[in-house]
């Protein structure tokens, strides 16, 4: 064999693309990006239900306490679905908060691809959007929550 050959061996390019090939496995590990997606949706999730219980408590400042029609005692999805509605599982107040108190009603990131809804009179679909409101019966505190969080997330507020 010639000394003043240049090059790498076989043996050397496959240790080089092994030790590649762990270090970027490792680096896919660390970053994980599936979790760093639903940390990101978490954020917007609680972001967006501060936003709709600032409304609410807003609404009920200009109306001498009282909370938008069909906030009760029942835990309730924001939704205009006529079938969820008189099931008495949801409650549409869309009209009451948007353009007077949020530009748009927030939607979960995972349902209608996030699109908040801006035009209250549609119907046809009906929209949906993937939280809920709640007010207690003893001391008339409004909660609004995030049932769809990831990674084990409970995101509520109570004011």
């Amino acid at each position: 064999m010639n000394k003043n050959s240049k090059g790498f061996t076989l043996i050397e390019l496959l240790v080089v693309i092994g030790i590649l090939a762990v270090l970027l496995a490792i680096t896919l590990i660390a970053i994980n990006p599936q979790r760093q997606f639903s940390q990101a949706n978490n954020t917007k999730r609680s972001s967006d239900v501060n936003a709709i219980l600032n409304a609410i408590n807003q609404s009920m400042a200009d109306n001498k306490g009282i909370a938008p029609a069909g906030i009760d005692g029942t835990i309730k999805t924001l939704t205009n679905d006529a079938a969820v509605i008189a099931a008495g599982t949801g409650v549409d107040i869309c009209s009451v908060l948007v353009t007077q108190y949020l530009a748009a009603l927030p939607v979960d990131p995972q349902t209608n691809n996030g699109t908040p809804v801006t035009d209250c009179t549609i119907v046809a679909p009906p929209y949906n959007t993937n939280y809920t409101v709640v007010r207690s019966g003893t001391d008339n505190r409004i909660t609004v929550a995030a049932p769809g969080s990831e990674l084990s997330a409970a995101i509520s507020v109570t004011r």
